[in-house]
Parts: structure tokens; C-alpha cells; sequence
């Protein structure tokens, strides 16, 4: 039977190219990874910036007004690379590199197989599942 109409290449599509989509696919995957460590710095940043206050008024409850103040005026607040918060790294990524990355995916696959995702997989799955078996079916049943 083989793969769905959506994850079935198109006439005329060849091996090297679905090879090629596949490896821009992953990359893109790798991409994403990327993107979702991008915000965990963002939100653990954030969260360690809001927990200095607690820690400089424990400092300044404890005695230490000097370095209390220190790490008010030199660290809270500060930009972690220069002249950018989290906020503006995880922005330009997003506009720059993540939104042309995301588009020339796109755009490969339009061009090339009608926009179809996945061909790689969809045919490796085909290759390595057992045919009959339960667990190996070819998509979800349709009740």
C-alpha cells in the first residue's frame, strides 16, 4: 500500500532529491532544538535576573550592603551579551536566521515535491515496518 497521498512523492522525484530534503528537513529539526534551548536561556536568564532581588536583600539583611549594591547596580538588569536582554537574542533569531531557514524549507519543498513533508521518513518508515504486524501499521486506523 504504501505511504499516504500527502507523504508519497510526486512523479518524476528522485532519490537524490527526496536524500536532499531529508537532510535539509533534519537540519531544520536541529534548528528547532536550537530555538527551544534559545528560550530556555531566555526564561532561565529571566528568572535568575528576578532572583537577585532576593539575594540582594538578603545581603543587605545579612551585613553586606556594599556587595548587596554591587550586585544591584552591576548585575540585575544587565545585558547578558552587549547591548541585547534575552528577549532581543531570541527576536533576532526568530526574524533572522529561524524565519529564512524556515522559509527556504518552505520553498524547497513547494518547488520540488508540491509541498509534500517528510517524504524521507515516510519512505524509510514504508522500508523498515513490519508489514501485518501489529504496532507496524502504515498510518492511524480510521474508525
Amino acid at each position: 500500500m504504501g505511504p499516504d497521498e500527502q507523504h508519497r512523492r510526486p512523479d518524476g522525484v528522485s532519490d537524490a532529491t527526496v536524500e536532499a530534503l531529508g537532510k535539509l528537513s533534519e537540519a531544520l529539526e536541529c534548528v528547532e532544538r536550537a530555538r527551544g534551548r534559545l528560550y530556555d536561556l531566555h526564561q532561565l536568564i529571566g528568572h535568575a535576573d528576578l532572583m537577585l532581588d532576593e539575594a540582594v536583600r538578603l545581603f543587605r539583611e545579612a551585613g553586606h550592603p556594599k556587595l548587596a549594591e554591587r550586585i544591584q547596580t552591576d548585575l540585575v538588569g544587565r545585558n547578558v551579551i552587549a547591548g541585547h536582554w534575552t528577549f532581543q537574542i531570541v527576536e533576532d533569531f526568530d526574524d533572522d536566521y529561524y524565519a529564512t531557514f524556515k522559509d527556504l524549507d518552505r520553498t524547497a519543498r513547494d518547488e520540488l515535491v508540491q509541498g509534500r513533508r517528510h517524504l524521507y521518513e515516510a519512505e524509510m518508515k514504508e522500508r523498515r515496518r513490519t508489514h501485518g504486524r501489529p504496532g507496524h501499521e502504515q498510518g492511524p486506523s480510521v474508525a
